[in-house]
């Protein structure tokens, strides 16, 4: 049995994005429940689907005003290396790899999920994105240079949002 199975807590309401997500959670399963001899054929599997999801999820923020920086993209490109890590690690028998890969990502893809997709599809709404044509019908709402950063009120449009940045350093005393 996966450790993660389809419910109606990751619907999103978007056909588009459900579809993608179940086929996701189906994909992973096939993983799960791999032998080792069909483990990397799974495990590639799931990274091709994944690169073309998330390229996918990737180009709705960019039509639709979210830019590069945002840290929903960012997120996809770390799981998308990490993925690809595990395919050389299968590719020489670290099966054990793969195998923890996939665990992890049964916890990461709901809360990524019910966060970060939730947070677009409730966008792609605002924007009456089109999935058909790939169009808004709206422009979209927010700083004309698009959302960037964490994309939350506590970050601005600047490319490093000052809630985001880091602290400055102490003074140190003099000797």
């Amino acid at each position: 049995m996966s450790t993660l199975e389809w419910s109606e807590a990751l619907a999103l309401e978007l056909p588009a994005m459900d579809d993608t997500h179940r086929e996701f959670v189906q994909l992973l399963a096939a993983v799960e429940g791999a032998g080792d001899a069909a483990l990397q054929a799974a495990w590639s599997d799931l990274t091709t689907h994944t690169d073309a999801h998330f390229g996918q999820e990737d180009r709705w923020m960019r039509d639709t005003g979210f830019t590069s920086t945002n840290c929903h993209t960012t997120q996809h490109q770390v799981v998308l290396q990490v993925m690809r890590e595990g395919l050389r690690r299968g590719e020489v028998g670290q099966l054990d790899v793969i195998r923890q890969m996939a665990h992890e990502l049964a916890g990461w893809f709901p809360v990524h999920a019910q966060s970060m997709d939730a947070a677009l599809a409730l966008h792609l709404r605002s924007v009456g994105f089109d999935f058909a044509t790939g169009r808004a019908a709206l422009a979209p709402a927010g700083p004309a240079g698009g959302i960037q950063g964490c994309g939350s009120g506590a970050c601005s449009p600047s490319p490093i949002p000052a809630a985001c940045a880091p602290e400055p350093a102490p003074e140190s005393a003099p000797a």
